[in-house]
């Protein structure tokens, strides 16, 4: 757990809230490009510091390339994963090794995810950074409702009502 409030990462990082939930800031965004299955011209990659709390967890939404979760400080984060086979999957990030925490973990393209961080304490949160490749263009960012993702999904429903938005934000 980290000895810093989420308030000093977010004002020392400079972080701004993300539509999806928490905060984040762009720290890397590759000069150089490649042209993608879509014939669009995309950096290799982007990078982002990203911090959730309890209040504000990372809803349930998919990307069109893998983004790769590294983590930093504070309470252990749990990515959830809805696999495009309809597969549910928990990843823990965190230092608890021993536990089956993991420093790093790779979230597959097509895959829905969210993340939380569940914690006793009422002020926890999880600072990591997210590293897409083909780097992140909001347009291949796809975010869901809960009944959308309940009509698909129904066996998640309790999961897809915690991390998913019940009307997307404006």
């Amino acid at each position: 757990m980290s000895t810093q409030s989420e308030h000093y990462w977010i004002n020392h990082l400079a972080l701004e809230p993300h539509s999806e939930g928490g905060f984040f800031k762009q720290v890397y965004r590759s000069d150089e490009s490649s042209t993608t299955w879509d014939n669009r011209t995309r950096p290799y990659y982007t990078s982002i510091y990203f911090l959730l709390n309890q209040a504000s967890p990372s809803h349930f939404h998919r990307l069109k390339s893998d983004e790769i979760w590294y983590y930093h400080t504070g309470e252990a984060l749990t990515v959830h994963m809805i696999h495009p086979d309809g597969k549910y999957e928990a990843v823990k990030l965190g230092l608890a090794i021993d536990q089956g925490e993991v420093l790093q973990y790779a979230v597959p393209k097509d895959t829905i995810f969210g993340s939380s961080v569940e914690s006793a304490e009422p002020d926890a949160f999880s600072l990591v950074s997210c590293m897409v490749s083909p780097g992140f263009e909001y347009h291949d960012f796809e975010l869901f409702t809960q009944a959308e993702l309940i009509k698909d999904y129904p066996t998640h429903e309790t999961i897809i009502r915690k991390l998913a938005f019940e009307t997307l934000p404006e």
